[in-house]
This record gives C-alpha cells, structure tokens and sequence, in this order.
C-alpha cells in the first residue's frame, strides 16, 4: 500500500549512515516522519543523527539511532523494537545496508561472497521477517529494498555481487505476491552507480569495469520517496545510456546481452597491439 504522507510515519532506514541510507533519512525527517537510523557503524551513525539534527532543527519528528548488524536476526528484532517504541507503528522500512566486491570469479574469496550474501541478502531478508509481523498486524506498512542495475543484468568482475542482488530481486517479487491483500507494499529499487562510499571502496576492485558515476543518493532518495507514494512497484533508475541499454537487452534477448558485456570486457583486457 502506498504510503502518501511521510508526517508522523515512523520510518526505518537500514545502512542509514551514510550513503543512499542517510540521503534517504534525511529526506523523510524533512517530510517530517520520525526516523530510526540503524547502521553497525556506531561512530558513523551518532554523526548521521547530528547532521539530520542540524539540516532540519525545527522539524518536530524523533531521530533514534539503533547499533544493528542486519546479519544478525536478533539484532535486528532488537531494532525493530526500538523502533515500535517511538509510535507504536511500523510505517515504513527502508533496507540500504549493503556492501560491494568484486574480482574474477577464480581469485575471488570465498569467504567474501559469503560476507557479501549475509549483507546484501541475509540482512534484507532478517530486515524484513522481523518488520512484517507489526505491519500485518496493522493492516498497512511499505517496504523498500535495495537491489541494483546489477539484479536486472550481468556485469563481468560483479558475478558475486550480481548474484546477491539478482537474489534481491527474485525475494523481492515472490514477497510482493505472498503479501497480497494485506496492505503491505513493496517497492525494490535497482540503481546504477551511485556517488557512495561503495563505489570507492577498496575490495570493489573496479579495474576492468566501466564506471561512470551520474546518480547522487539525494537523487535516489528522492526517487524513492516518490515511488513510495505512488506504490510503485520497481524503481529503476540507470541514467547511464549502456547500462539501460543493457538492461533492455537483458529482458528481451539475454544470450545477445551476455554475448555483448563479454565482448566488451574482453576488448578491454585484451587490447589490439598498436
């Protein structure tokens, strides 16, 4: 169900430190909601509730801030509790809490594809199961997940990232269908590169990969307020002409869109002697 007013919703925004999560926060304080940043930085998160305290001094809504590792079920319980306490509502939840890595699939730790699937798929997945229980109870909520370009398309050196997102996405979807009739939306949302700290992030190992970053998080948490008040249901924002390009490709013709992102990688790796 769409969410049309933000004033006195009580609103969580996981990852909400920085990044999509805090440009994300920032706007629903100003559209006056009362704001629950949950993030596992504790230091990050205490600046984050001081710079929405300081943009906005005179809108009446709370800010509570919640030390959550959304890989942990129980720590997100406890969030969501936390966040039952400022209303007694769960209006709305917006799950941002993700990481980036990348590397050829034979060099790429196991280890950090597993840290990568807890975040990006197991904390969405916790995020919501402790989230849903008070919104059917209510009859109403609206839920936000973040996916990425990178769950409508395949990106060589993103093989382990695309896998968590396109899981995303695929949750996303079956949620959606299980959720019918009970008044609780879902909106996933699917952006290109953004200008966040993931993007300059050390195990991003962004050489080989074309990056042209055209999205700001204030842009994204616009576009995510409004989808939420439309009710919209996939949000995709790829202002990047080959990305959406691609995409398109994906959905009609995903052999020729395969064939196309490996000539592409390959050119690059290999270059044609002078």
């Amino acid at each position: 169900m769409a969410l049309d007013d933000f004033a006195g919703a009580a609103a969580v925004v996981t990852g909400g430190a920085s990044g999509i999560g805090l440009a994300t926060a920032t706007a629903l304080r100003a559209a006056g909601a009362h704001v629950v940043l949950a993030d596992v930085n504790a230091a990050g998160l205490r600046g984050a509730a001081e710079r929405l305290r300081a943009d906005a001094p005179d809108v009446a809504g709370q800010i509570v801030t919640a030390v959550t590792d959304v890989t942990d079920l129980a720590s997100v319980g406890e969030m969501t509790r936390q966040a039952l306490g400022v209303t007694g509502r769960l209006d709305l939840v917006i799950a941002c809490a993700g990481i980036g890595r990348g590397g050829a699939v034979e060099t790429f730790p196991a280890a950090e594809m597993e840290a990568m699937m807890r975040v990006n798929f197991m904390g969405i997945y916790h995020t919501v199961q402790a989230a849903l229980p008070p919104m059917r109870q209510q009859g109403r909520g609206h839920i936000v997940l973040l996916s990425s370009v990178a769950g409508k398309l395949g990106a060589p050196l993103l093989s382990g990232y695309c896998a968590t997102k396109w899981a995303v996405r695929g949750f996303a979807i079956a949620l959606r269908s299980e959720l019918y009739g009970t008044g609780v939306g879902v909106t996933t949302v699917y952006p290109a590169w953004v200008d966040t700290p993931m993007v300059g992030a050390e195990g991003l190992q962004t050489e080989g990969l074309q990056i042209e970053v055209l999205l700001k998080p204030e842009q994204v948490a616009a576009a995510i307020l409004g989808a939420v008040r439309a009710g919209q249901r996939d949000l995709t924002l790829a202002p990047n002409p080959d990305i959406a390009r691609l995409i398109e490709l994906t959905r009609d013709d995903p052999d020729q869109a395969e064939d196309r992102a490996g000539k592409a990688y390959y050119r690059r790796t290999h270059p044609q002697p002078a």
